[in-house]
C-alpha cells in the first residue's frame, strides 16, 4: 500500500507542475490546420541505415514538424567528425525542430556505482540534444525492465528520477518519464504517474505511447488522469489484433489507422484535455525497413495526420 501521505505529497507537486514554464525547445506552432505536431522518431526507417544528416532531409522532405532522433546516431556523426553546430544548422534550416530524442542512459538500477555511471552518460547524451537544438530526452525505465530481478519501489524510482531531472536543470534539457508496456515497472500509466507526480520536480513529465498503453495491459481511460501539460511528446502507432497481447512486440507496431488501437476516439479526448504536443511517429517494423525510407516516411505523416483529423469531425 503507498502511504496516504506520500500520494497527496505526489498529488501536490503534479498540480504544482502543471502550469510550469516549459523549458524545452521544439514547441513552435505546428505546421498546417492542427491543434498538436508531428515528428518521426528515426527508429521508424532505422533499418535503411540512414545517417542523421539523411535522416533529417527525410524528415524536412515528407513534411514532418520535428525530428525525434536516436542519440547513437548523433553519437556516430560527431565520432566520424560532424559538427554539432552544423547538424543544428542544417535541421533549422529545414525549418524541423528536434522534439525530443532517444537515449539509453541507466538512471534506474539499483547498484549505486551503476546509477552513477548512468546519470553521467544521460549528462553526455543531454548535451549532444543540447547541442543540436533539442530540449528533451527519453528516460525509459533502463536498469529495471528485466523480468528476472525485482525492480525498486515506486517512492524510490521517483527519487531518481528526480535525480535524473536535476541532472536535466544542468544542461537545459528535460527528461520525460518514458512508458515500457513489457517493463515489469513503468508499464502502468498509475506508475507513471505515481513516479513523475512523486519526484516533486517542476519539470517532471511522461511519454506516453499507444503501443505500450496497450501492451502493459493499460486501460485507456487512465490517460485522462494525466494533466496534458505533462505531456509534451506521445508515441505515435498502431497494432493489430493478432498476435494476441501476450506476444505482440514492438515489430508488430504498424501505421496509424491499419491496427484495432481506436486511436480517434484516444486522440480526441487528449486533445479535449489539452494536449497540444507532438505525435511522434515511433515504429520498428521490419516489413517498413526494406521499403523506401522516403515512402514509409511520407506514408506515416499521412496516417498520422489523418487519425487525427479523424478525431476532431464533429460528433453527433
Amino acid at each position: 500500500m503507498i502511504p496516504r501521505r506520500d500520494l497527496l505529497i505526489a498529488a501536490t507537486a503534479m498540480t504544482a507542475a502543471s502550469f510550469s514554464q516549459k523549458k524545452a525547445e521544439g514547441a513552435a506552432h505546428p505546421r498546417g490546420d492542427l491543434p498538436v505536431r508531428f515528428a518521426l522518431n528515426t527508429s521508424t526507417v532505422r533499418g535503411q541505415k540512414l545517417t542523421i544528416e539523411e535522416q533529417v532531409d527525410l524528415t524536412a522532405n515528407a513534411g514532418y514538424d520535428g525530428i525525434e532522433p536516436w542519440i547513437r546516431d548523433i553519437q556516430k556523426y560527431v565520432d566520424d567528425g560532424g559538427s554539432l553546430s552544423d547538424l543544428k544548422k542544417k535541421i533549422a534550416d529545414h525549418g524541423l525542430t528536434v522534439d525530443s530524442a532517444i537515449g539509453f542512459a541507466n538512471w534506474i538500477v539499483d547498484d549505486a556505482d551503476a546509477r552513477a555511471k548512468g546519470l553521467e552518460q544521460a549528462k553526455e547524451e543531454m548535451a549532444l540534444v543540447k547541442a543540436i537544438g533539442g530540449g528533451r530526452v527519453a528516460a525509459p525505465p533502463v536498469g529495471a525492465h528485466r523480468g528476472d530481478s525485482t525492480p525498486p519501489p515506486l517512492p524510490v524510482i521517483a527519487e531518481r528520477y528526480r535525480a535524473l531531472l536535476e541532472v536535466g536543470d544542468k544542461v537545459g534539457v528535460v527528461p520525460q518519464l518514458e512508458l515500457w508496456g513489457f517493463s515489469p515497472t513503468l508499464s502502468k500509466l498509475s506508475e507513471l504517474a505515481y513516479v513523475a507526480a512523486g519526484a516533486g520536480h517542476p519539470d517532471a513529465c511522461v511519454l506516453p505511447d499507444f503501443y505500450h498503453i496497450y501492451k502493459g495491459g493499460n486501460d485507456f481511460s487512465s490517460l485522462g488522469m494525466i494533466e496534458a501539460s505533462r505531456m509534451h511528446c506521445f508515441h505515435m502507432n498502431d497494432y493489430p489484433a493478432d498476435p494476441p497481447l501476450a506476444e505482440i512486440a514492438d515489430k508488430h507496431r504498424v501505421f496509424p489507422g491499419d491496427g484495432v488501437c481506436p486511436l480517434p476516439t484516444l486522440i480526441r479526448q487528449l486533445i479535449d484535455h489539452g494536449f497540444t504536443g507532438t505525435f511522434s511517429l515511433e515504429l520498428f517494423n521490419p516489413e517498413y525497413w526494406e521499403r523506401n525510407p522516403a515512402d514509409v516516411a511520407s506514408e506515416g505523416l499521412r496516417k498520422s495526420r489523418a487519425v487525427v483529423q479523424a478525431a476532431l469531425q464533429p460528433t453527433s
